[in-house]
């Protein structure tokens, strides 16, 4: 079984910073893809940033050049960098990690979700 914890979320100002850490533990042999969704208030779940698996990173146009998505393999934690934060960034964000376990078995699990707030 394994378990992801979300942290790192709050109110922020406009043109502030926040980050994000997403943490998996229990029985993973590997990490394979991790993604980074949001969802605002009325909306639907958006995608927001992947990084596979050799590291190869994906973004969507909205947080282009201002968020930034990184792994630490040996803590298996995926983590997301939001800089020059906007008002429409706020939302709940989501982390969705595919991992395989040590049962060779590819499995896809969620976080909680983390409400990101920016507000003057």
């Amino acid at each position: 079984q394994v378990q992801v914890v979300e942290s790192g979320g709050g109110l922020a100002h406009p043109g502030g910073s926040l980050r994000l850490s997403c943490a998996a533990s229990g029985s993973i042999f590997r990490i394979n893809a991790s993604v980074w969704y949001r969802q605002a208030p009325g909306k639907g779940r958006d995608f927001v940033a992947l990084i596979s698996s050799s590291g190869t990173t994906n973004y969507a146009d909205s947080v282009k050049g201002r968020f930034t998505i990184s792994r630490d393999n040996a803590k298996n934690t995926l983590y997301l960098q939001m800089n020059s934060l906007k008002p429409e960034d706020t939302a709940v964000y989501y982390c969705n990690i595919n991992y395989l376990s040590i049962a060779l078995v590819n499995v896809e699990v969620w976080g909680q979700g983390n409400l990101v707030t920016v507000s003057p």
